[in-house]
């Protein structure tokens, strides 16, 4: 084995490593975003506790071994509305109860439950990336996603297999 080629195998180790414990994704059903049902127009529960809701969430983290994601977003975003639709497919419904503890967190127009952000360190990030903002963490609060948590804030114009692979990569 040559030098270059050693160096290109280590190179790759971290990506490798990271998609072996991924889960895979599930085949949607449909083809664009034309082709979602509309069924959810509010998502977000502006009254909701927030807080409550992301605690009651890591409980069931600690008990079922899975992780938290938290879905930040606002009732006047199209991409966050195209989101959460995609989650109510059968096949994300499914693919989603099995690898997460799921919760919705309304930040109205960046300014409600923020407090739930800086836990994480990523006011910044949110107000930087826009929303749908994806924070997924291990049950006891590890940050997995840093780096890649607004991937999600132009939903709209991916594909619907391209949300559930990203969303897949972080499932265990």
């Amino acid at each position: 084995m040559t030098t270059r080629t050693l160096l290109l195998a280590l190179a790759a180790l971290p990506f490798l490593a990271a998609s072996a414990f991924a889960a895979p994704a599930p085949r949607i059903g449909i083809a664009t975003l034309a082709d979602l049902p509309i069924v959810e127009k509010a998502p977000y529960d502006t009254g909701a506790n927030a807080d409550a809701a992301v605690a009651a969430a890591f409980a069931r983290a600690r008990t079922s071994g899975k992780r938290v994601l938290i879905d930040f977003g606002g009732n006047w975003c199209g991409d966050c509305i195209v989101l959460a639709n995609l989650m109510q497919l059968p096949e994300m419904k499914r693919f989603m109860a099995a690898h997460f503890e799921a919760v919705k967190v309304d930040v109205g127009r960046f300014d409600r439950n923020l407090q739930i952000l800086s836990r994480f360190g990523a006011v910044d990030r949110l107000k930087s990336g826009g929303v749908p903002a994806i924070i997924v963490a291990e049950p006891d609060g590890t940050f997995v996603n840093k780096d890649d948590m607004s991937a999600l804030e132009d939903a709209r114009h991916m594909t619907p297999q391209a949300i559930a692979d990203w969303l897949a990569q972080w499932a265990k």
